[in-house]
């Protein structure tokens, strides 16, 4: 099994990576744990961000300085500037191959304003724009012939004697088998790795950072990886998300008095913490949207409210929604450079999985899917150049195989509970508000589990499906991550953005 360019993750990243450098000439493989449209990026609601000037006075400049002002000092101009720039060309290339924008009555693509923009700046559609995305991609990449694998699990990344990366790793969930993946180079486009929090997050239980963790295992450096962003409004008991659309479109942040005691319109993280300390007073807190009218919300928020009734059973168009602040963002990943390759040679990566330093520490809403866009090609572009120089490689296998250690250990412990327990430590200790006591709590506890990662295990010895193995292995990677997670939050000792130290 070779290809110039292997992708791993199926996302809105991992597709656009796919799509160019299939263009460039390259032959493509993508694998991924899950089915391509099933991935993270179908929740990125609200819309893409894009200077169109379609619904009001708007510039790139101002895109630029609303993106550096949310990043808090923590990101790069440069990189922020080039994804700015071709952020209305992004678009453009999206329109062209079939993502169904909503339009204004002039036929223009519409926009709307999500929090810590200057203007209505984020083309969408309706509130599902990254699910129309997602499948439009996947539909391109269907008509291209773009291989696409799924149930293909990532157990690490593959080196020739030089040390450059030249395959994966694979375990087939549907045999059991281990294959090996053979490639001129690597994209990781595995996501991030919210899914640490547990049901304290909008995430899909897949963001579990696997390729960040196997990233680092081969080499590649991480950056700040403390920088967790707190999606303001998640359904109270399910954590479900409600787009910022919700707010972009006039919906107000009440507490139980019916007082609004922030601004609905703010960066994520300023938001979230002022419903975390109004939580923390007795207060709940919820959005309303009533005086939208039913029309407009079932024209422009027709999710929203499906999924306000489905779980949390209550009718926006009457009701109020009750919310909390839940994780939904990660910021760090693995350190690229402008051509999203990482600092280890044949290895690129690209999404949420990787850190373009353009988000700092607060993303700004409606950066992410224009970040896929804008780096998923640069990824799948420079993979592809990076390929048509390489002869094909024969990989020096030098770790042991995961598979086979895990089969040394026991199952004196449950590493569900163990799971569970880590999510509601992290989002206590590691989330919103944080304190150095809380911090150094949090890593000794990871740390203990990591000493005794022998005693957990599994009890499921079958081979075909046996999801409880490929859980105990995401177990395995998200205890890297916490520990990377813990580490940097430690040495940044100053508040920042998502990462806000108490007293």
């Amino acid at each position: 099994m070779q290809s110039d360019v292997l992708i791993i993750g199926a996302g809105g990243a991992g597709l656009v990576a796919a799509i160019h450098a299939k263009k460039e000439g390259a032959s493509v493989k993508v694998l991924t744990k899950e089915y391509p449209t099933r991935s993270q990026t179908c929740m990125a609601q609200g819309g893409m961000n894009a200077a169109l000037s379609n619904a009001g006075e708007d510039s790139v400049e101002a895109h630029i300085a609303n993106t550096l002002k949310s990043a808090q000092g923590e990101a790069n101009e440069e990189a922020i500037r080039f994804m700015c720039s071709e952020a209305p060309s992004a678009v453009e290339w999206l329109d062209s191959i079939g993502v169904c924008f909503s339009r204004t009555e002039e036929g223009k693509i519409a926009q709307r304003t999500l929090g810590g923009a200057s203007a209505a700046r984020a083309c969408y559609a309706q509130d599902y724009t990254g699910l129309k995305i997602l499948h439009t991609l996947y539909d391109v990449c269907l008509k291209e012939g773009i291989e696409i694998e799924a149930d293909k699990y990532l157990l690490s990344l593959l080196k020739d004697e030089n040390g450059t990366v030249c395959g994966a790793e694979v375990l087939d969930i549907r045999s059991g088998d281990t294959l090996h993946y053979m490639a001129k180079a690597v994209i990781i486009a595995s996501g991030g790795y919210s899914r640490i929090y547990g049901s304290y997050s909008t995430n899909a239980t897949a963001s579990t950072g696997d390729g960040i963790a196997i990233a680092q295992r081969a080499g590649a450096k991480l950056k700040d990886m403390e920088f967790v962003q707190f999606h303001p409004t998640g359904l109270k008991k399910s954590s479900i998300l409600i787009s910022e659309s919700a707010r972009g479109e006039g919906g107000y942040v009440v507490n139980s008095k019916g007082e609004r005691f922030t601004n609905e319109l703010a960066p994520r993280d300023v938001l979230s913490r002022a419903i975390d300390a109004e939580i923390k007073k007795g207060e709940d807190v919820f959005i309303d949207i009533r005086h939208l009218g039913e029309e407009f919300i079932d024209d422009s928020l027709p999710q929203e409210r499906k999924l306000a009734k489905l779980y949390e059973n209550v009718d926006p168009v009457h009701e109020l929604i009750p919310i909390k602040p839940v994780a939904h963002y990660t910021m760090g990943g693995i350190q690229v450079d402008n051509k999203s390759q990482t600092n280890v040679s044949g290895l690129f990566a690209c999404g949420e999985s990787a850190n373009h330093n353009v988000h700092g520490a607060n993303r700004l809403g409606g950066n992410s899917l224009l970040e896929i866009v804008v780096f998923g090609k640069e990824a799948g572009v420079n993979a592809s150049k990076f390929a048509k120089e390489q002869e094909q490689r024969v990989p020096k296998i030098e770790q042991e195989n995961i598979l086979e250690s895990i089969k040394e250990y026991t199952n004196e412990l449950d590493f569900y509970a163990q799971r569970e327990n880590i999510a509601k430590l992290f989002y206590e200790n590691v989330g919103i508000v944080r304190t150095k006591e809380e911090l150094s709590l949090a890593l000794q506890e990871i740390q203990n589990i990591k000493q005794n990662i022998s005693k957990f295990g599994v009890s499921d010895t079958s081979r075909v499906y046996n999801t409880n193995l490929v859980e105990f292995i995401e177990f395995i990677n998200m205890l890297d991550i916490c520990e990377a997670v813990v580490q940097g939050a430690l040495q940044r000792e100053v508040s920042c953005g998502a990462h806000f130290m108490g007293e």
